[in-house]
């Protein structure tokens, strides 16, 4: 290697004995290279102290290396942190991001935002949409680059081409649920989120389905907010249930907010968590750990679903378009973690 110019990837190629595609999947993150490989060759790149040339690539690949992040402005924990995820996911491989928020939560923002992400020249578009009303605006915009779609919709169309990735919801509120039922409380309650957020209607349909299956006693409760206060504030109206006869025991909340909002309604009405009752909360946010009792939960690996939104677009754009492709769905699977505001029913 000369020592006039700064180390190519052919040079990276050469060190770690691969090909010159492979080096490429790797700086790619693409999942089709083998763990010893891909060890040598980012052992090759930190030796030779490879960098990307952004502009020669962009000249060799005739694009822009720039990745459109389109967002509902939510300052949500779910939705916040998948940006984050996503945004982290594609800087390490090498794209540049430009966001563009939603003006609001309508077909006409979600067009609106998707014509100021065309126009700078993207090259793939990655749509951040927890709500149905904005999924559906996406799917229906016809931009000329690969889209992928960051929402759970568990039924999507055959005619949609936009590629998909999820938290599987469903399995999510399924292990809460299962884990309440099977520690012998037969009521449950499900403090259900508002019915436009796909996570929202997944979380509730598994609960009901979940019960339904294991013959429990099921309730739900609609928080209408994501709020720990809205978690507060139904906690006093359901905690003089728990005292009658065959009232509920066990507590599936929408998050981890509403649960901590449970959690302390129940605590002013002399509830004892976990002895009188127990609670599962969503999302495993900061500090749901370090709650008195600590909070059990349903992790979101939003990591994994940075690394596969890049997948997807990679696979795309490595596939010559097709006008009969449709969709594919990279499905994430959730984690239930067990702490101490669950235990058997006494």
């Amino acid at each position: 290697m000369a020592a006039s110019r700064p180390p190519a990837m052919s040079d990276v190629a050469a060190l770690a004995g691969v090909s010159h595609q492979t080096v490429s999947r790797v700086l790619n993150d693409h999942p089709s290279v083998r763990p010893q490989t891909r060890e040598r060759v980012q052992a090759a790149i930190r030796e030779l102290g490879y960098r990307r040339n952004r502009a020669a690539r962009a000249l060799v690949t005739a694009r822009s290396t720039t990745v459109g992040l389109l967002t509902s402005g939510s300052a949500h924990f779910g939705p916040a942190s998948t940006v984050l995820a996503v945004e982290a996911a594609l800087r390490r491989a090498g794209y540049f991001v430009s966001t563009s928020s939603l003006a609001g939560y309508d077909a006409a923002s979600a067009d609106d935002a998707l014509d100021r992400l065309v126009d700078q020249g993207v090259d793939g578009v990655v749509a951040v949409a927890p709500l149905t009303d904005v999924a559906l605006a996406v799917g229906e915009h016809t931009p000329p680059c690969p889209v992928v779609v960051v929402a759970a919709r568990r039924e999507i169309p055959e005619t949609v081409r936009e590629q998909y990735v999820y938290v599987d919801q469903h399995r999510g509120a399924q292990l809460a649920t299962e884990h309440l039922i099977r520690l012998g409380h037969t009521h449950v309650v499900h403090l259900a989120g508002p019915t436009r957020w796909f996570d929202a209607s997944e979380r509730q349909a598994s609960f009901l389905q979940t019960a339904a299956d294991l013959g429990a006693e099921a309730d739900v409760v609609e928080a209408r907010g994501w709020s720990a206060r809205r978690g507060y504030e139904l906690g006093q109206t359901l905690a003089p249930r728990v005292r009658r006869p065959g009232g509920p025991t066990g507590f599936f909340a929408a998050n981890d907010l509403v649960a901590m909002g449970l959690l302390r309604a129940f605590w002013e009405h002399g509830l004892r968590v976990p002895d009188d009752v127990s609670v599962v909360g969503f999302d495993d946010i900061e500090g749901s750990a370090y709650l008195v009792p600590s909070l059990t939960t349903v992790r979101q690996p939003f990591e994994a679903v940075g690394r596969a939104a890049v997948r997807a677009l990679l696979d795309a754009w490595e596939t010559p378009d097709d006008p009969g492709r449709s969709h594919t769905a990279a499905v994430i699977p959730p984690e239930l973690v067990v702490r101490g505001s669950t235990a058997g029913r006494r």
